[in-house]
């Protein structure tokens, strides 16, 4: 007998707290499969999270949780197969991610951003989070022109680990990661942090399957997906009105501390409505994406035109209550 569950596809981190209250106390019927990174924590590597893209294309999982720029980097590229396998239809947290800038703990000729530019970025690959908002900071910065460079060089790293190590031998100067993963090698002294940037975008988005949305123009959307979302903004409420048992669960069950949980608590706002996508964010963050070139500009396409794409509007509207 074939097993028909919905699959849920997620990253075993604080940020999946609500999704965890979901299943626990309102009953979601689904399959939470876990999607970690091994070295280093998924929220802070774009390619990373492609490991989702690439499992909702292969049928591995009907939904996803991840990283906007994630999703939106996986419908925007060239070789984007077939119909692309997903589209963006929800919103999971409506906040931007923090992501730390940090330099080695003996490096006193680093003294803050300003003396970053022209320096050599640490990056887990060409491509990944960290890569991508080395250009959000230079953006922010004015360090873009269309004659070089921002940084003299991008030092690829692969993981956390190895990034922590360059920026102490010198190999690279600076490196970005989430602010709260970042923390506890700030307090033990490993690392240095000198500032912080957000992403210019709310920072986690919900994606189905073509398959679960029936195909193209999503008029035969499964049912099931309605129920999942119904679910997710009971769990985030749940989440909102039991801050104790949240930091009880990421300090216990996802390796924080407490005092880091409840820290973080005060930045996070995920969303009460998890159906439906503002079509700016993706706009904001397909423009985002071709300075870095992760993205090619498509000659005569505006960027709203390529998000409308990426996007299902009006998902609710197929099942009135």
């Amino acid at each position: 007998m074939v097993d028909s569950t919905i699959r849920i596809g997620f990253v075993p981190e604080h940020f999946s707290t609500p999704l965890h209250f979901a299943q626990k106390h309102f009953g979601l019927d689904a399959k939470l499969i876990p999607f970690p990174s091994g070295t280093g924590h998924m929220s802070c590597g774009l390619t990373y999270h492609l490991i989702l893209v690439t499992a909702i294309r292969a049928g591995e999982i009907d939904i996803g949780i991840g990283l906007t720029e994630a999703w939106v980097a996986g419908l925007g590229k060239e070789d984007t197969p077939g119909d692309g396998g997903y589209r963006i239809v929800g919103t999971y947290v409506e906040t931007p991610l923090c992501w730390a800038i940090s330099t080695g703990a003996k490096r006193p000729e680093i003294t803050s951003v300003d003396s970053l530019k022209g320096s050599k970025i640490g990056i887990s690959r060409v491509g990944s989070g960290s890569y991508v908002m080395g250009y959000v900071l230079a953006d922010k910065e004015g360090w873009l022109t269309p004659s070089g460079a921002p940084y003299s060089d991008f030092v690829v790293l692969q993981n956390f680990a190895n990034l922590r190590n360059a920026v102490n031998d010198g190999s690279a100067d600076f490196f970005m990661w989430e602010h709260f993963t970042s923390k506890r090698y700030y307090d033990s002294g490993e690392i240095r942090r000198i500032g912080e940037i957000y992403t210019p975008w709310s920072s986690w988005k919900i994606v189905a399957s073509t398959a679960l949305l029936g195909g193209k123009g999503a008029e035969k959307a499964d049912p099931r997906l309605m129920e999942v979302f119904k679910k997710l903004d009971q769990g985030v409420k749940y989440f909102e009105n039991h801050q104790d048992e949240a930091v009880e669960y990421i300090s216990t069950a996802l390796d924080y501390s407490a005092e880091d949980a409840r820290e973080w608590l005060t930045t996070v706002r995920f969303s009460s409505k998890t159906e439906g996508v503002d079509v700016n964010v993706i706009s904001k963050c397909i423009n985002i994406l071709q300075k870095a070139g992760v993205l090619q500009e498509k000659d005569g396409v505006s960027t709203e035109t390529i998000a409308d794409e990426m996007l299902v509007k009006g998902l609710a509207a197929q099942f009135p209550e």
